[in-house]
């Protein structure tokens, strides 16, 4: 698979193994041009707004996806969403989430907040390779997605 524009995924996950496996899984499917994590809902809002140690666009550009894990410290993922799909700046950005709950309230909830789509992660890499490949062939490949703006 060949990307046709420059973009950048921002990965909202505290499990760094699951970062890692990721980063990976999108590698496998040539889907990475830039990958940013941020470990916190708090870290991710400060990424967006370009505030604190995100202060730099260069450094923290605006992604043209969002992975958002909702179990994290400080600032859930719920939260996050809300936020982002609130503020009229943010709120075009797609969101992927992306967490092991199964939970249909968890669902429901984020899909009603806003999220683009919910997956499970999956257990094995292989499943994860295969995951990653759907994400980057429907979002780069298949939909319009609106430039990222600085």
């Amino acid at each position: 698979m060949e990307n046709k524009r420059s973009v950048v995924i921002l990965m909202a996950d505290d499990d760094k193994d699951d970062c890692r496996s990721t980063k990976k899984a999108l590698e496998k499917n040539f889907l990475v041009n830039e990958l940013k994590f941020v470990h916190d809902g708090e870290q991710l809002m400060d990424y967006l707004y370009n505030q604190g140690i995100y202060s730099s666009p260069v450094e923290a550009p605006k992604p043209s996806l969002i992975l958002l894990d909702l179990n994290m410290p400080k600032k859930d993922g719920r939260e996050a969403l809300k936020e982002i799909k609130s503020n009229n700046l943010l709120k075009h950005i797609p969101i992927v989430v992306l967490t092991t709950s199964q939970e249909e309230e968890d669902i429901y909830s984020s899909y009603n907040l806003g999220a683009n789509a919910f997956i499970t992660k999956p257990v094995t890499f292989s499943a994860l390779v295969e995951k990653m490949l759907g994400v980057g062939t429907f979002w780069f490949d298949i939909v319009e997605i609106p430039a990222t703006k600085e």
